[in-house]
């Protein structure tokens, strides 16, 4: 990872080169959270893991493509040029809104996730290169800093964007007004979790204000969906989901502490091929009764 002179020059110089004729939906959301920076990975990190096993089954879930280190890649104008990629591919039929999933044909609600994590700084792109191509995009840039919130623009937005387009919103993980009834779930619920390793929580009050230690994450959130008569409702649909998925993984990600606290990288990632294994497994269980299903189709 190559180091550079300041923070300022950095931004400075992603503001030169953003591209400020974007017509694309932009939003930046501020995530304070009562953890350091490296604690943040290691629960980040758990806490993905743990969301992708929960979510796969019975034919819809998370398939992991690849996950290895790279180098070479030039991120945030080349300050960052190592980390760990992933690829996954995510079958969202259930999870998309019943006014899309009308129209939309067979693959096109597959969606594809190549992720680069130089952390402190991550880079992710979801795709659907199988119908939509060039005329859907998500991506996602985060940069996580050791302070409150308080940095005016983390990403080196141009300022262009920054007086026209972007919308700030800040998610506080202790309130619930970002959720459905289905994330509200007594444990996790940070107003009343308190670790038993770390003896952090529950977060109350003024919680931003005074807790020790803090970081905050910075999510640059950019959303392209370009479909005639249904491009503004489903980018802002899809803007008011990450809102909402945002607040309950973080919110899962602190009351899992005790989970993950005290963990080093290593045994993250050997997790992390325990739960590909895993995952594979069942994708190949559920080919073979689709397999199955179809000759009995056959036969008869």
């Amino acid at each position: 990872m190559r180091k550079v002179s300041s923070r300022e020059e950095i931004v400075q110089q992603r503001v030169k080169v953003a591209d400020a004729k974007t017509t694309m939906l932009i939003k930046e959301y501020r995530i304070v959270m009562p953890l350091t920076i490296e604690e943040y990975q290691i629960g980040q990190l758990f806490s993905v893991n743990e969301t992708s096993r929960q979510e796969t089954g019975g034919g819809e879930g998370v398939q992991v493509v690849r996950n290895e280190p790279f180098e070479g890649e030039s991120l945030f104008n080349g300050v960052y040029t190592s980390g760990q990629f992933t690829h996954k591919i995510y079958h969202l039929k259930s999870k998309v809104p019943t006014f899309l999933r009308a129209i939309m044909p067979k693959g096109s609600m597959t969606v594809h996730e190549q992720s680069w994590n130089a952390f402190p700084y991550c880079k992710t792109e979801l795709t659907n290169p199988d119908y939509m191509k060039d005329d859907f995009l998500i991506r996602i840039e985060t940069m996580h800093l050791s302070d409150r919130g308080t940095t005016k623009n983390a990403l080196g937005l141009s300022k262009d964007v920054l007086s026209k387009t972007r919308d700030v919103v800040r998610i506080n993980i202790a309130n619930e007004e970002h959720l459905i009834a289905a994330d509200i779930l007594d444990n996790t619920r940070p107003s009343t979790f308190r670790s038993v390793c770390t003896g952090r929580g529950p977060l109350t009050g003024q919680w931003q204000t005074n807790c020790e230690p803090v970081m905050c994450a910075y999510k640059v959130i950019t959303v392209k969906f370009k479909w005639l008569g249904l491009q503004t409702v489903t980018e802002s649909y899809i803007l008011k989901q990450y809102t909402r998925l945002l607040c309950k993984f973080n919110r899962e990600l602190f009351c899992w502490m005790d989970r993950w606290y005290g963990l080093t990288l290593a045994q993250i990632r050997r997790f992390e091929e325990q739960a590909q294994r895993a995952l594979d497994e069942v994708d190949a269980l559920e080919r073979q009764a689709a397999r199955n299903v179809r000759c009995r189709k056959l036969i008869r």
